[in-house]
């Protein structure tokens, strides 16, 4: 790990300094972990690999059926989906790594150095947006050697990317939040991990991206309509088409907002208390 540049006491006293200290170390931190998830093969199969292959597969196996439920081509649902998916099941890696650097010890041993005690709840949370970036972008590539496209103008096309890419932040950023939550509030030894892929597996099968909402059963209908996933997914398919996704962002900002109050203080209490006592 990089050592962060040293800070003056008169830096420390001063808020202007907490807070520029804050914001690099947590950049420092978020860089460590992003080479520790770098180092970790398998790792870098489950956020990278597993996402690309996910996407083939859904085009090739469920092509064919989804086209014709939405009326379109299904890479323009599949990429979408995959997307959601890959930055919720990213989050879930990040939660093993956590409880393993929580029962090493090592969460302890970052706890007690000179450092904004912030920095490294942020810094989690900073490297989930790097990777939910560059997994996105990668998708968006895959999605185009598949006949994914945006419509409109080039300029046109890259604001509807940029959009995806802040889409695909604040859905993977609240969903972060809510499995660093539990994470750190739950025992090492829970089943964490099941727990997280059970109700993002649900989450992930009853959605827009598959089928439209008015094709599932009625009594599921609430359930796929205001899951989280159905706007994000809804407000990508838009904006690759050009078309008005202002009510999907409103409710994918909703989300992301919602996530950050009600779990951000379960985070950073029981961050403080997983560290502490291990």
């Amino acid at each position: 790990m990089t050592a962060a540049p040293a800070q003056t006491p008169a830096d420390r006293r001063s808020w202007v300094g907490e807070i520029a200290a804050w914001a690099r170390e947590s950049v420092v931190l978020a860089n460590r972990q992003l080479r520790v998830q770098a180092a970790d093969y398998s790792t870098v199969i489950q956020i990278v690999a597993v996402p690309a292959l996910t996407l083939l597969l859904f085009k090739v196996v469920f092509g064919d059926v989804v086209g014709a439920a939405m009326g379109k081509d299904s890479i323009y649902a599949t990429v979408p989906l995959v997307i959601v998916v890959s930055a919720m099941f990213g989050s879930v890696t990040s939660a093993v790594r956590l409880n393993n650097e929580r029962r090493t010890g090592l969460l302890a041993r970052l706890h007690v150095l000179p450092i904004n005690r912030a920095a490294e709840l942020t810094s989690r949370l900073l490297a989930e947006v790097v990777r939910i970036v560059i997994v996105t972008v990668l998708l968006l590539l895959i999605g185009m050697a598949m006949g994914f496209r945006f419509h409109g103008s080039a300029v046109a096309a890259l604001g509807s990317a940029l959009g995806i890419i802040a889409v695909a932040v604040m859905f993977g950023t609240a969903f972060s939040v809510g499995v660093l939550a539990l994470a750190v509030n739950a025992r090492p030894d829970s089943p964490i991990v099941p727990v997280i892929s059970l109700i993002s597996s649900l989450m992930m099968f009853f959605n827009a991206g598959f089928n439209p909402v008015d094709q599932y059963p009625r009594v599921l209908r609430p359930f796929v309509e205001h899951q989280p996933m159905t706007p994000a997914i809804n407000a990508m398919n838009h904006l690759a088409s050009g078309e008005s996704a202002a009510a999907d962002l409103v409710v994918v900002a909703a989300w992301f907002v919602g996530a950050l109050v009600v779990f951000g203080y379960p985070a950073v209490r029981g961050y403080r208390r997983a560290a502490v006592g291990r």
